[in-house]
């Protein structure tokens, strides 16, 4: 329910407004969750390299203004650098998403103030020049960074405002010249600023498609899972069926050998139920059915295979068994299943549903088959029925049933 309402959502917002920098509350904080720690990785790596350079920019002060060398060298080092890296290490740790934003924004501005008091320190002829590269902050905040939309617009404006307030009084500097950088500075906020929309809608987009594909590949996975699940499974016992049964044998035949350990099969079948399904009909015979399958399942342990194979036969498949302790299960499973005390009168007003078990146990070589474990099983299977029904017989090496192992003669319905 909760993916269905998620891909509705992630539908909804591709299909409207494209140009909506916010998605609708769960979208936008799946978005966020999603995307925030890459995010924060890549700005912080786009954090150190912008460091680097707005730190190398002491070469260029130490070239135009010797004489204020000393105080940028204060600035940039002192004050912009700490600063930076103190930011940078907070969203390395990892912070909201809303401060995140705001740390790295902050940065632009406090880079603009830095960068101005440097400006206005100096007289130096040519100095002024720099006003010009004061745009390389914009693009590192909205392009480089490619802070959120919202805060790239208002660390821009904010910068702007600031570089104007230190521009315009500034005598050493032509007018034409500040005419000339303020121009330049706002053409570059706002290029950038265009440039910031697109990549952030892009990104949006993108992650829209993504979501939707991963929420339907979510579904694709689990339907081709409840398929696989259902095409090894008996719909009507929810027990193994028939092929899932002759996959597993084989594996753990080899199992065995390898770890040289015994398996043991019992083949069961429920007594007379033909005469059951003839006198309650087919939609009460299913009912048994369940019952004596819910029945076999809970006296197995959980390492156990329970199969339905077809009709009314079923096998439990016993890896490391011992003959005494799969012989002791099959009685425990014999005597669950004539204790459910479902009568037969198909057969008689006295009868009750009982099964016949025959057993087999062998340790697995390679001159054997699994076959060969299932044959001797089947025979023993033969012998219990001969023998009167409601009873468990055990099949030696040979596959002949011994005498000194049947059990479980009560209620016969030969009787």
């Amino acid at each position: 329910m909760v993916n269905d309402a998620l891909l509705k959502a992630v539908e909804d917002e591709l299909d409207g407004a494209h140009c909506r920098l916010r998605f609708a509350d769960d979208v936008e904080a799946r978005f966020e969750a999603d995307t925030q720690r890459q995010r924060s990785r890549n700005m912080v790596l786009a954090g150190v390299i912008s460091a680097i350079i707005y730190c190398l920019f002491l070469i260029n002060d130490y070239s135009f203004r010797p004489e204020a060398f000393a105080t940028a060298v204060q600035l940039r080092m002192g004050v912009m650098l700490p600063f930076g890296l103190s930011v940078l290490w907070w969203v390395y740790r990892g912070v909201s998403p809303v401060l995140r934003e705001t740390l790295m924004a902050s940065t632009v501005v406090v880079a603009t103030v830095v960068s101005c008091l440097i400006f206005a320190k100096s007289v130096a002829p040519y100095s002024y020049l720099d006003v010009f590269s004061f745009g390389l902050i914009l693009l590192v905040g909205n392009i480089v960074y490619s802070l959120r939309f919202s805060y790239a617009c208002a660390s821009s404006a904010a910068s702007i405002v600031i570089i104007l307030a230190f521009v315009l009084p500034y005598e050493p500097m032509p007018v034409e010249a500040k005419r000339l950088a303020i121009f330049t500075i706002i053409a570059m906020g706002i290029f950038s600023l265009v440039a910031n929309y697109r990549f952030e809608l892009s990104e949006r987009t993108s992650y829209l498609h993504v979501l939707k594909e991963k929420i339907r590949a979510g579904y694709y996975l689990k339907d081709n899972q409840k398929l696989s699940q259902l095409s090894i499974t008996d719909p009507l016992t929810n027990l193994a069926n028939r092929r899932q049964f002759d996959a597993v044998l084989p594996v753990r035949w080899k199992e065995a050998i390898d770890k040289g350990m015994c398996m043991g099969l019992m083949v069961i079948d429920i007594d007379y139920f033909k005469a059951y399904n003839d006198f309650y009909g087919h939609p009460q015979g299913d009912i048994c059915l369940q019952q004596v399958a819910k029945a076999m399942h809970d006296n197995s342990r959980d390492a156990d295979l329970v199969v339905r194979l077809g009709g009314e036969e079923f096998v439990v498949l016993m890896v490391n068994a011992s003959s005494e302790a799969t012989n002791v299960a099959a009685e425990r499973i014999r005597a669950s299943i004539a204790a459910l005390r479902i009568p037969n009168f198909g057969v008689s007003h006295q009868a009750y549903i009982t099964v016949s078990v025959g057993v087999a146990v062998l340790s697995p070589t390679d001159e054997l088959t699994p076959t060969d474990l299932l044959s001797a099983a089947d025979r023993a299977l033969y012998e219990a029925k001969r023998q009167g029904r409601n009873a468990i017989r055990m099949a030696n090496l040979a596959g002949s049933p011994s005498d000194g192992d049947a059990a479980g003669d009560l209620d016969r319905l030969s009787r």
